[in-house]
């Protein structure tokens, strides 16, 4: 009998093996405490975020302090009817005007900075559904300005009453812890309507220019306004709003703080609804 031997000739190169199967990717489902983690590394590596916020802690307490020491230096020249509306509380926590617009444009800039550099393509391809990046990056926000600028309301109150020297107050005050409560919560519903505008908007040059009309040129411009309309329109404007929530003496027409509150909610609400519509609706 014969048998056949087949062997490879000299040389060959041994034909491929099986091909090697990647080890598989652990993919995790998106939890709203991931998206919030996500978001908060994206707030604390951009630069602007610390810059903003250094910028309106120190407009607020600088802001504070100034007042306070130039009132009490004025005092003896002041007329009865300003001393009659003195409110050391107000005096001294008067910089919140300054620090809104510092708090404004970082909300407007987290969220338009991701459409000028096309970002927000990859947040929303890791998060398809987008509605809770709105919600995770309002809330963020939220949490670390109403934080920050309580630190810097206690102390602009705190520092303001000293240089006021006998016409300051103390935390114990009418007023004084309503004030610096209401200062931080103030600023933070401006941020968390600036974050919604960004989104509606989506161009920091518009964002910019939309917020600071709302806040800056609408009350000067009502101000024009015949007397009988202005009671009904300046009133319930964001700014004005504010100012009745923080104020120990507001300025004649003025809501109470209650109803101050629920305006300032109402624009706040009405930015961040407007901001889910447009998200779903639009492409990134």
């Amino acid at each position: 009998m014969s048998s056949i031997l087949t062997t490879e000739p000299a040389g060959a190169v041994p034909g491929p093996g099986p091909a090697a199967v990647p080890p598989a990717v652990q993919v995790r489902p998106v939890t709203p405490a991931r998206v919030l983690a996500s978001e908060w590394i994206k707030m604390r590596s951009l630069r602007s975020t610390a810059l903003t916020l250094v910028a309106a802690v120190a407009t607020m307490v600088a802001a504070g302090w100034i007042f306070g020491w130039a009132t009490n230096r004025q005092w003896s020249t002041m007329g009865p009817e300003q001393v009659a509306a003195f409110s050391p509380v107000d005096t001294t926590l008067a910089g919140y005007g300054l620090a809104q617009l510092a708090v404004g444009v970082l909300g407007v800039l987290l969220v338009t900075g991701e459409y000028a550099t096309g970002m927000v393509r990859a947040t929303f391809g890791a998060v398809p559904r987008r509605l809770p990046v709105l919600v995770a990056r309002a809330a963020l926000y939220a949490g670390v300005t109403f934080a920050v600028m309580s630190v810097a309301g206690l102390i602009a109150f705190l520092g303001g009453q000293q240089f006021l020297g006998t016409h300051g107050a103390d935390l114990a005050a009418a007023g004084a812890l309503r004030g610096i409560v209401g200062v931080a919560g103030y600023l933070t519903l401006i941020g968390v309507f600036a974050v919604g505008l960004g989104f509606c908007i989506r161009s920091t040059a518009g964002g910019i220019a939309t917020l600071f009309g709302l806040l800056l040129v609408l009350p000067g411009l009502g101000l024009l306004l015949p007397a009988s309309w202005q009671d009904h329109v300046l009133p319930y404007l964001p700014s004005n709003a504010g100012a009745s929530i923080i104020s120990v003496h507001p300025a004649a027409g003025n809501l109470s703080a209650s109803a101050g509150l629920l305006v300032l909610l109402g624009w706040v609400a009405g930015a961040l609804i407007g901001a889910a519509v447009l998200l779903q609706r639009r492409d990134a």
